[in-house]
């Protein structure tokens, strides 16, 4: 198997990342730390910093030159990172030392490569953004369509009351809105500039490095940290921990749609499955299959990740190689996990006589909570507990329905208690809340 699937040629359909997998590219990383250097002189020029010939010319190389990726190899391995290499290859390409001379003016490696990141990080924020309203809109209709569909709720694996479809989608779907709803404040404080010289302290990047580090941030559209954040990580801590979140309750997404299909449950239907090379009865849940392990991945990388976050003294090289080797791993384990996700929530369907079978042929047990409330109106509730659990093991032991015997043991119990469309509670209300906080959103789904 390749390295990574993401990009493997027999792979990829398997875990797509679509558009972000173009993100983090050596072209893509390229492109954007040259925007960064362009947008720099840019600053310094308005600043004084530098001649505003010499940002004119290096900001428009930024934009017209190609740089080769694989010409920064060597300089990359020797220096451990890509930024000096960079630098040598754009004064080249421009032909032009009088202007050349004034690119980098200042600024540090570090400076120049989060900053950079975090232009590719804001448009996988975007993306993510975009996959996630496709995701919920498709939840919301089916919680609307399905808060009052019958369905055998499990705990432990086992059959527990009932609930409606409805309510398990709206379960489903409830931390991804909550993902959504914290996006806007996790860019602003966490999609930010990174402009601190060699060691933090500014110290060559002219007499009022705040204001161009302000410039800077808004010529890039990117927030103004007020500080040196090379050895705090925690910006880029937060868009992974926010993206670790969305992968994990994503993977909670696939698990449940993987025992939902299995076989002797059959409660729902995919709009697609994956076929055996030796079976050909089987029809494989490969896209939930694969939301858990991408999941499994993601848990796995952030830990690593968050180790990563401490940088000795004023930058630590092992801890920012680390972090390159994890950050882009999860970013598209995320970006594969949405674009399954998207599919799979437009396309499935719940298996309705399958889920009311269940439910028929459960030998009435799923209803023994309801009837020991009842039967709590007229004994004291310990009774009541104690009366039910022995209808219960009397029906397991006979094979006879919990409701024939409920009802020959207490022939008051009100015939509209043994409808399982009368025992769902809170799961119609609970879906309907769901598909209104959905309807609030902005801009309306």
């Amino acid at each position: 198997m390749p390295a990574t699937p993401f990009d493997s040629a027999h792979l990829s359909a398997l875990f797509p990342t679509g558009d972000a997998g173009r993100l983090f590219s050596d072209t893509a990383e390229v492109r954007a730390m040259m925007v960064v250097e362009g947008t720099l002189a840019q600053a310094q020029a308005a600043q004084g910093l530098i001649p505003e010939t010499a940002a004119k010319a290096i900001h428009r190389a930024s934009l017209e030159l190609q740089i080769d990726p694989g010409a920064l190899a060597q300089p990359t391995g020797q220096n451990g990172v890509s930024v000096p290499g960079l630098v040598a290859a754009f004064r080249k390409e421009m032909q032009a030392p009088e202007h050349a001379q004034y690119l980098h003016w200042g600024a540090t490696s570090q400076d120049i490569q989060d900053t950079a990141l975090m232009l590719r990080l804001r448009q996988a924020l975007a993306q993510s953004e975009a996959h996630l309203r496709k995701i919920l809109a498709a939840l919301g209709s089916l919680a609307n369509r399905h808060a009052q569909t019958p369905m055998a709720a499990r705990t432990y694996g086992q059959h527990a009351t009932p609930t409606s479809f409805g309510a398990q989608v709206a379960e489903w779907g409830w931390p991804l809105l909550t993902a959504l709803e914290t996006l806007p404040k996790l860019r602003q404080d966490n999609l930010l500039v990174s402009l601190s010289g060699a060691a933090g302290t500014a110290s060559a990047l002219g007499p009022d490095p705040a204001a161009l580090r302000a410039d800077l941030a808004s010529r890039l559209g990117l927030g103004d940290p007020g500080r040196s954040w090379h050895s705090d990580r925690s910006p880029v801590l937060n868009i992974a921990n926010w993206m670790t979140q969305v992968t994990l309750s994503l993977g909670k997404f696939g698990d449940d749609l993987t025992l939902m299909a299995q076989s002797g449950i059959g409660e729902i239907t995919l709009g697609g499955a994956g076929s055996s090379s030796t079976m050909p009865q089987k029809q494989n849940p490969v896209a939930p299959s694969v939301l858990v392990a991408l999941a499994r991945h993601a848990q796995g990388i952030n830990a690593t990740l968050q180790g990563a976050a401490i940088h000795r003294q004023q930058r630590d090289g092992a801890a920012w190689f680390t972090e390159w080797l994890c950050l882009p791993q999860l970013v598209l384990s995320c970006a594969a996990a949405l674009t399954q996700s998207v599919t799979l929530a437009e396309n499935m369907a719940p298996r309705e006589a399958e889920m009311a079978g269940t439910l028929d042929n459960s030998g009435g047990l799923l209803l023994a909570e309801a009837i020991s409330f009842a039967l709590a109106e007229t004994m004291p509730r310990p009774d009541a507990q104690a009366a039910v659990k022995t209808l219960c093991q009397d029906a397991i032991a006979s094979g006879k329905d919990l409701s024939t015997l409920a009802k020959e043991a207490y022939p008051e119990l009100p015939g509209d208690l043994f409808d399982t469309r009368n025992q769902l509670g809170n799961a119609p209300r609970a879906a309907a809340a769901f598909v209104e906080k959905l309807r609030g959103l902005e801009p309306a789904l």
